[in-house]
């Protein structure tokens, strides 16, 4: 059995899809069952647990041979950092009261730091925290920025013709990775799970800029489209206006400025892996 938490989400799903469609037995793990019924169709298990309480994650665990593993935003804590290291401390307690062979981790480009990375930080501490469950091998994914998190200015894209870049920099290109990719590379590690932990430096098939997704962009909608640079002090105010706690709002702030300082960066040591999924394939399906 292969347990996938967060089933319902844009890795989480992919990881369980490739698994099923490989023959795996998968048990999908959500919090609300309804958001799981299409795996459920296709013959997943489906399992509910809440990652804040440690029983519920044991009881998912229980019996897998293999697992995915990730901390999954919350964009209304008052402390996501707290509330990362009690879900990582839940899956340590699970791991080891129940033996899982191998997990396969969200991580994140970036992982390596300790600090002043934002909701980064999360990662590193599921990185340092997890092989304490002695009995179990990870793969850390360490995923670069997620050519989806664009789509986030839809809106903006589509009725005024404009990418919002907070802080600037729209002009420079960097790592983005599609969520499909993490999926499938997840997937692929849990069935050939390492003889010791490993950790994966996951981008996509090259680097783009905000110019770049912007040009991408206008082609998809039939506008001109602008990478628009906005002041960083603007970032955690108009966050906080869509329902963002400030803890989060502020977290997010800090990880944008660690990408323009280069602090959040691959560490260079490690296996690296490229995706296949480009970022126009990802704004023509979110943008149409």
């Amino acid at each position: 059995m292969y347990v996938v938490f967060g089933a319902n989400g844009h890795t989480g799903s992919v990881v369980a899809e490739t698994l099923i469609a490989r023959g795996k037995p998968v048990r999908a793990v959500a919090r609300e069952a309804k958001k799981l019924e299409a795996l459920r169709t296709k013959g997943a298990e489906v399992v509910t647990a809440n990652l804040m309480d440690a029983t519920s994650v044991a009881n998912a665990l229980r019996g897998a041979e293999g697992a995915y593993l990730l901390i999954p935003p919350d964009n209304a804590s008052t402390d996501l950092v707290a509330r990362g290291r009690t879900i990582i401390d839940n899956y340590v307690a699970a791991l080891s009261q129940h033996a899982v062979r191998h997990a396969a981790v969200l991580s994140s480009i970036g992982a390596q730091s300790p600090s002043g990375t934002g909701p980064i930080v999360i990662t590193h501490n599921a990185e340092t925290t997890l092989p304490k469950a002695t009995g179990t091998k990870f793969t850390f994914v360490r995923a670069a920025y997620f050519m989806e998190n664009i789509l986030n200015f839809a809106q903006a894209i589509k009725n005024d013709g404009v990418l919002p870049v907070f802080g600037g920099g729209e002009g420079y290109p960097f790592a983005m990775i599609a969520t499909r990719d993490i999926g499938e590379v997840a997937a692929d590690a849990i069935l050939s799970p390492p003889q010791a932990h490993q950790w994966i430096e996951l981008s996509g098939p090259k680097e783009y800029s905000f110019n770049d997704a912007a040009a991408e962009a206008s082609a998809i909608v039939g506008r001109p489209v602008k990478a628009t640079p906005l002041p960083i002090d603007a970032m955690a105010p108009t966050m906080m206006k869509f329902g963002v706690s400030a803890n989060v709002a502020g977290l997010y702030r800090e990880m944008t400025e660690a990408f323009g300082t280069g602090l959040v960066r691959f560490e260079g040591n490690k296996r690296s892996m490229h995706g296949k999924v480009s970022l126009g394939d990802v704004l023509r399906a979110g943008l149409r």
